[in-house]
């Protein structure tokens, strides 16, 4: 490969949608906004912990950030009104999930072929064999749980049970998930990784998306969730982005997340961190140093980890705040020919009910392109445009926008 030869990085900003979604309604989510909603939470003085006043993202609002949303939603977005000044537009999804992997696997070029096996909100929510299979590889007489639940709430209410009994906590939600809380000392986190590991073949047969192991530390009274948090999920159905830029024989990178998701498939070096500033200074480092040609792919997930589950407008407005302040120290490490695209992978409208992921577009948001409106396109062009740049044969549904 020739030196100079053009790079992209496509950087995931999990959850940051921004409404607009044609098919909301039918996931009970019409109106749903992320970006939209704390926008207007901060204009009124409803985000005041920790920051106050107008949304401010200078930096990914000038490249076309608040352009994007209007596209999307047609919502005001108070704080976001620059003139764009680079390649931006909104992108919708196909699949029939709302969810992580659905979101990701879409952005990179494959639609999900499938409908999901979602758990039912009833008490207990999963069948008995996979509660035997379960206590079987845990070696346990039983769970705790057995429920739609929020990760925090959940581990609150059995945790002195669970340090009792050692029977691992099991609780799902509104995506495709069986989710596996425990301490990492009591009960061991090798031993929940392994039990995730064990079980995930089993639900993945039955369309299940994942198998996240939730470790937490600490007493009952004052315990935390750890950044030792893995999912196991199933393989994206055919070769995703990721698997035609090595098919390529270029250098691959992935940050954070982006190896649970896609299986390890197509990645050749994986950058993890305990929290997203830790994510934040790989992706900094590999602005400078990846290698002509590569792929970067991103992901920075406590936007809907730490903020929008929880429903916290402040947190989830300071969390975009520091992330858009960063975003120099990233782009001044490009260089000419280079492509970075902000993204998302669906909602978590904080301002909305329950504690679920919203269905709505998300932005598109682009440096080094040609400096224009792409409009309205799908979740699969996205992939398709990176491919497109870096001169790669895409395999997919999707067309380029560049």
């Amino acid at each position: 490969m020739a030196q100079g030869q053009g790079r992209a990085f496509l950087i995931v900003m999990d959850s940051v949608g921004c409404g607009g979604a044609p098919d909301a309604a039918a996931f009970d989510d019409e109106g749903a906004n992320t970006l939209g909603h704390i926008a207007v939470a901060c204009a009124e003085g409803r985000a005041e912990t920790g920051r106050s006043g107008p949304l401010r993202m200078p930096n990914l609002d000038r490249l076309g950030l608040g352009a994007a949303i209007r596209l999307a939603s047609g919502a005001a977005t108070p704080g976001l009104d620059a003139v764009p000044e680079g390649l931006w537009g909104a992108a919708e999804e196909v699949s029939k999930g709302k969810d992580t992997p659905s979101g990701h696997w879409e952005l990179a070029g494959v639609p999900v072929p499938w409908d999901w096996t979602y758990f039912p909100d009833t008490v207990p929510a999963f069948p008995d064999d996979i509660v035997a299979e379960v206590c079987r590889l845990a070696g346990t007489e039983g769970i705790l749980g057995n429920c739609h639940a929020s990760g925090v709430p959940i581990i609150a209410e059995h945790c002195e049970e669970h340090l009792r009994t050692g029977w691992p906590i099991c609780y799902t939600s509104a995506d495709s998930v069986f989710q596996i809380a425990a301490h990492e000392e009591a009960f061991g986190l090798e031993r929940l990784l392994k039990l995730c590991a064990d079980l995930a073949p089993m639900l993945h047969a039955r369309k299940v998306g994942r198998v996240i192991a939730r470790p937490f530390t600490g007493t009952c009274g004052d315990f935390r969730r750890t950044a030792n948090r893995k999912d196991f999920a199933i393989a994206p159905p055919s070769p995703t982005l990721l698997d035609w830029v090595s098919g390529a024989g270029r250098a691959t990178h992935a940050i954070g997340k982006i190896g649970d998701i896609f299986s390890m498939r197509g990645i050749g070096k994986l950058h993890k961190g305990k929290s997203d500033s830790d994510l934040f200074e790989h992706l900094v480092r590999l602005g400078a140093e990846a290698e002509p040609g590569s792929l970067t792919f991103a992901n920075f997930v406590e936007f809907d980890t730490l903020y929008g589950h929880p429903r916290d407008v402040s947190g989830y407005a300071r969390a975009l705040e520091w992330f858009d302040a960063q975003v120099p120290r990233f782009l001044a490490n490009l260089r000419p020919g280079d492509l970075a695209i902000f993204t998302a992978d669906h909602g978590n409208d904080p301002t909305w009910r329950g504690t679920e992921h919203t269905r709505e577009r998300v932005p598109v948001v682009g440096w080094g392109a040609v400096e224009r409106g792409v409009g309205l396109c799908g979740f699969v062009d996205v992939g398709a445009s990176v491919a497109a740049h870096l001169g790669v044969a895409a395999q997919g549904p999707g067309r380029s926008f560049l």
